[in-house]
């Protein structure tokens, strides 16, 4: 069974990210760890990268993927908070565990600051693993 980190923050609730884990689940067994940056937004991210603000809208969208994909019937292993900045978080989480591939959540392109960091390819050259972008509205 394939491990599938799937890293989302704002877009975690999207109509968009459950329909590519559907088709993903669809295509072989997967079994699926979520990780949600603790990433701020708006005046929390220019203020203060270390803002608990981050770690709680973190946790809600944690909860809430969790439960739509449980809801579903898709399996979940794990759900993480992690570290706000998105690559560190990513490679702290495939340096705890091991994974097949990456399923990164990002809003469009004109509003993602992941998409603008380059955060695909940089998570690909840091891991070492295939990443699949899925771009999708905020739910």
């Amino acid at each position: 069974m394939a491990k599938v980190l799937v890293v989302a923050n704002q877009t975690a609730e999207s109509d968009d990210l459950l329909a590519a884990l559907r088709e993903r689940a669809a295509n072989g067994d997967a079994e699926f760890t979520v990780l949600v940056p603790a990433t701020p937004h708006g005046v929390a991210w220019a203020a203060n990268m270390a803002s608990d603000k981050g770690r709680e809208e973190a946790e809600e969208h944690r909860d809430a993927l969790i439960e739509r994909l449980r809801a579903t019937g898709l399996p979940v292993e794990e759900a993480i908070v992690g570290d706000p900045d998105p690559l560190a978080a990513i490679t702290d989480a495939c340096n705890r565990d091991r994974y097949d591939e990456l399923i990164v959540s990002t809003l469009p392109h004109h509003l993602s600051k992941w998409l603008h960091l380059d955060l695909q390819r940089k998570v690909a050259h840091a891991t070492g693993l295939p990443v699949t972008s899925v771009e999708t509205k905020a739910a």
